[in-house]
């Protein structure tokens, strides 16, 4: 295989796709905000982020070696990051001294998930690659 980037002509499916993918992990978060759950709940355990994160692993080899990758990397480390610090959160709310921290984080963690979900999105828009952090 080249290291040539493929043209954004041979791209538009798995750029729909990736569309696709980003509008699966938003209604998460607004399940998460409208719910009972959590933002962060919903995204990691909710039905539209569990498709999501599952298109995201069929689809990806699609898009290697593309500024597509960057989009598919950053929704997949968005999912499992988030999922780690659920559960650094649950740690936390079962002792007595964490649940403070516990309460700040999953506040702070679903305003970075909502963060990364608008940022890529809008980056996916404008056809440019996003960021790995």
């Amino acid at each position: 295989m080249s290291n040539e980037l493929i043209p954004h002509t041979n791209l538009e499916g798995a750029r729909a796709w990736c569309h696709v993918i980003y509008g699966l992990h938003a209604l998460a978060v607004v399940v998460g905000v409208t719910g009972a759950a959590t933002i962060a709940g919903a995204f990691v355990f909710g039905v539209p982020s569990l498709v999501a994160v599952v298109l995201n692993y069929l689809k990806r080899g699609e898009v290697a070696g593309t500024w597509l990758d960057s989009h598919y990397r950053w929704q997949i480390r968005t999912f499992w990051f988030t999922l780690l610090w659920l559960l650094v959160y649950g740690l936390l709310i079962i002792t007595l001294i964490g649940i403070p921290i516990a309460w700040v984080l999953i506040v702070l963690l679903g305003l970075w998930v909502a963060y990364r979900v608008i940022r890529g999105w809008l980056a996916l828009a404008g056809q440019r690659p996003i960021g790995t952090s």
